[in-house]
């Protein structure tokens, strides 16, 4: 028998799997040639290409209604709406006419372009669509060729544990949970959709597991350990009895969270703790609400920005900020205003390059840059706030000046909406962003000013720290518990509670396990964490609050 081997990788969705290895073909590499002289025949390709997978797609989202339920299934839909927008599709057509181009080359291209402006994004919820992107390219350029091929997982054995490079969240939605308990990938991130799915169909799942399919074969006996990223190679006797037991402690675990959905959270004092989401689109926000939110706490606007050749409208922007208003209905609804720039580009957006573009023009700074865009964006909220209970939030503020000038702009805002006859709520929340520490250290002047603090603990930590957590090389220098980063965390606190406002927190530290004591003992008012997370974070919070 071989011995044992455990490789590492990143636990995305909880859950102990013990099963075959069973691995999926590489990533193909496609061959085409790059030029045509016949553009027009060119785009009649793609087009039929992009009909194609628009059916293909809409198939694969009716499918996965009977494994997953229907809200998460419309993650799919977001692939469809990238085969809509010319952005994407728009754009390959344009370049095969400019270039002469072979409709696999231009659609080739824009996948690449659109991939690497996803893949530069600081935040990791974000930056984990460009996989939706790649695989939607992918799916046209086999139906360019003809050589689209899928894996029939229905003829699986039962206790599969699938091994692959990178799995599509278009495979992923396909799988029969019946058969696969589990997969792992070299490739992917906590917040990707294939990731999400995962979650929804209640499998195991390990990605980031580099070098993983040098080591795996098929057939091997394998364990897989969604909680700690663990996948364990031919396994002895005895770490399998360990992991069976482990299987039955989580299936109780689950069932007590099940009951943990729609409690209300209260420290021994009576003080009550709420447990919100972030979210960035309303599909995020229906997942959310079925496990326990009890709002939202962090609305990446950015979704509505990105992939579109021309900036969103007011009335764009309105429906959406409304319709989430009315789904929460008294529940808050946090906005955060428009958090891009530097590392993030907008194609219609003139942006600088930059040296640094984490310390460039980015967030409020490149808001306050351009008013009207910021302008369109707060016109829009102000307008929804009429249905809920809307609060705004700017992001990266790091001194006074920036919040007075941005709060000048909103009053005018305001104005403009009364002239017209148009109603919002007066009484709008705003507050600030805590993630830069400047802002932290001036907690006390900024109290005197917002409504509520909100502390984002993925950029504090990183500025904090001068450490670039996407920097593999010095990534273990990156640490939210670093006591430096602790300490801003509980100035900013203080600084609230002295002016009797509430402190949020929407940083991933908000549902670390280890982090929740401390940060209860420091007195946070709001737990903003995914969606899907609810459960476990107040489970953590009633589990630190009777300890």
């Amino acid at each position: 028998m071989e011995v044992k081997k455990m490789e590492q990788g990143i636990g995305v969705s909880k859950g102990y799997a013990i099963g075959t290895a069973y691995c999926m073909k590489q990533e193909k590499n496609f061959n085409f040639q790059s030029v045509s002289d016949n553009p027009e025949g060119e785009i009649e390709r793609l087009t039929k290409a992009i009909e194609a997978s628009k059916k293909q797609m809409q198939q694969i989202s009716a499918e996965a209604q009977k494994n997953l339920d229907k809200k998460t299934a419309e993650i799919l839909e977001s692939h469809i709406n990238f085969l809509d927008d010319p952005a994407f599709t728009g754009e390959a057509a344009k370049t095969i006419r400019e270039k002469s181009l072979t409709a696999e080359k231009a659609i080739s291209c824009v996948t690449k372009d659109l991939y690497n402006t996803f893949s530069q994004f600081e935040d990791a919820y974000t930056r984990e669509r460009a996989a939706d992107i790649k695989d939607v390219g992918s799916r046209i350029l086999d139906n360019l060729q003809g050589t689209l091929e899928t894996t029939d997982f229905s003829n699986l054995p039962e206790n599969t544990v699938l091994f692959t490079q990178e799995l599509k969240p278009s495979d992923t939605a396909r799988i029969d949970k019946n058969k696969v308990k589990a997969f792992v990938t070299e490739k992917g991130g906590k917040t990707s959709h294939t990731a999400i799915l995962a979650n929804a169909l209640g499998i195991a799942a390990v990605v980031g597991c580099n070098g993983i399919l040098g080591k795996v074969k098929n057939g091997m006996a394998v364990i897989v350990d969604g909680t700690t990223g663990n996948v364990i190679l031919s396994p002895d006797e005895v770490t399998l009895n360990k992991y069976k037991d482990l299987q039955k402690e989580y299936e109780n675990r689950k069932q007590h969270l099940a009951l943990l959905a729609n409690q209300k959270i209260h420290t021994s004092s009576g003080k009550r703790i709420l447990v919100e989401a972030n979210i960035g689109n309303l599909n995020d926000l229906e997942r959310a609400l079925k496990s326990g939110a009890e709002g939202v706490g962090l609305f990446r606007t950015e979704f509505l920005f990105m992939g579109k050749d021309k900036m969103p409208t007011e009335d764009e922007q309105y429906a959406v900020y409304r319709k989430a208003a009315e789904m929460l209905g008294k529940k808050p609804l946090t906005i955060r205003t428009l958090d891009i720039g530097g590392d993030k580009k907008l194609p219609y957006l003139k942006q600088p390059n930059e040296a640094n573009p984490f310390l460039g023009l980015r967030a409020i700074r490149l808001c306050l840059r351009n008013p009207e865009v910021f302008k369109t964006q707060l016109r829009a909220i102000l307008r929804a706030s009429s249905f809920g209970n809307i609060r705004i939030m700017f992001p990266m503020i790091s001194n006074t000046n920036e919040l007075d000038k941005a709060m000048e702009v909103l009053c005018e805002c305001k104005q403009e909406l009364k002239q017209n006859g148009i109603s919002y709520d007066e009484s709008i929340n705003v507050g600030i962003m805590v993630e830069i520490p400047s802002a932290a250290i001036l907690a006390d002047k900024f109290a005197e000013k917002v409504d509520f603090f909100s502390i984002g603990t993925n950029d504090l930590t990183q500025y904090t720290l001068a450490v670039d957590r996407m920097n593999e090389t010095i990534s273990s220098l990156y640490d939210s518990m670093n006591p430096a980063v602790l300490r801003l965390i509980k100035i900013t606190i203080d600084a609230a509670h002295r002016a009797s406002i509430p402190c949020c927190m929407c940083g991933e530290l908000a549902s670390d396990e280890k982090a929740i004591p401390t940060l209860l003992k420091y007195g946070l008012d709001e737990f903003s964490v995914s969606p899907g997370m609810q459960a476990e974070v107040k489970g953590s919070l009633l589990k630190s609050i009777k300890a």
